[in-house]
């Protein structure tokens, strides 16, 4: 049956009016937060992402770089692309510092874009380094691995790693926004979460990591593995006397050197997993662990239930 109904107006006879509403909808929104009108405020998304394409491609050149790359080109693409690279974090990073400075009630932002462009370039060979040791330790631990370069190419742990170790030294230098940002396209990408604040030691193996999350203040020694799944959480958010979240305070679990997590556990607040620690699966934890200790689920349950593990 056709609906005969007569069309009175068109969808675009709404426009005008839904176009004002939202103009007065953005007014009250920078008035509120006090936004200027003077153009983008905010970092984008889109060039940082950009960005940390040619970061990784500067990183890992015959892997990561362009597929038509050849040695004897390596150097100077990697100059190139670098080059590229603080341009884009330069202009980011002036737009973070601004929009900080006008938070503040500041005219002049608390440094210099340029410098922290300057500081952060300077520690991509540590994070070469330390990624490096990352792709041992997966194709170490992981008897799937036929090669380094497999890792690499393929595993999402070590794609949420490349953005962590770049988000992390940024977050250091000051630049929070730029690199939670980067966190969150990774996050969004492989279904790991990882605050960039979080320290992670050398030789870390996320393997198959879909829905890890690592928290802000969370502290993991050398070698560690995770498996999917894990949560290093805060197990409470203490708040002011006014009721507002206090930011900023230790309360995400230390992971000491070659401990091992297996998939789906979680564990909350400010513990100490011991060093060579075993947390078998889907364990829920609040406690510290001694060195050595290995934690299973019966075990949870029989001291919740008051026996002898």
């Amino acid at each position: 049956m056709t609906d005969k109904t007569p069309l009175t107006s068109s969808p675009g006879d709404d426009l005008p009016a839904v176009v004002e509403a939202l103009r007065g909808a953005r007014r009250r929104w920078r008035e509120a937060h006090r936004r200027g009108d003077d153009g983008r405020e905010l970092p984008s998304r889109e060039l940082l992402a950009a960005m940390v394409q040619c970061l990784s491609g500067a990183l890992f050149p015959m892997r990561l770089g362009p597929p038509t790359l050849r040695p004897e080109n390596e150097d100077f693409y990697v100059g190139h692309t670098l080059g590229a690279a603080m341009v884009t974090l330069r202009q980011q990073a002036a737009l973070e510092l601004r929009h900080d400075a006008r938070q503040r009630g500041d005219a002049t932002p608390a440094a210099d874009a340029a410098e922290l462009a300057s500081r952060f370039l300077r520690t991509l060979p540590t994070v070469r380094e330390l990624l490096d040791s990352d792709v041992l330790a997966a194709y170490q631990g992981d008897p799937a691995a036929r090669s380094v370069d497999e890792v690499l190419l393929c595993y999402p742990g070590l794609r949420a790693l490349i953005s962590h170790r770049l988000a992390h030294e940024l977050y250091g230098l000051g630049l929070p926004l730029i690199a939670r940002v980067i966190a969150e396209l990774a996050h969004a990408e492989t279904g790991i979460d990882i605050h960039p604040g979080a320290t992670i030691g050398a030789g870390c193996f996320i393997d198959h990591g879909t829905g890890v999350v690592i928290g802000e203040t969370a502290v993991l020694g050398e070698r560690v593995r995770i498996y999917q799944n894990v949560t290093l959480g805060a197990k409470s958010f203490p708040t002011d006397a006014d009721g507002n979240l206090v930011k900023g305070q230790p309360r995400h679990p230390i992971v000491e050197d070659e401990a091992v997590i297996y998939a789906g556990a979680t564990v909350l607040g400010r513990v100490t997993i011991g060093r060579g620690a075993v947390i078998g699966g889907n364990v829920w934890l609040t406690r510290s662990v001694a060195p050595g200790s290995v934690i299973t689920q019966a075990d949870m349950q029989s001291q919740a239930a008051g026996t002898p593990a």
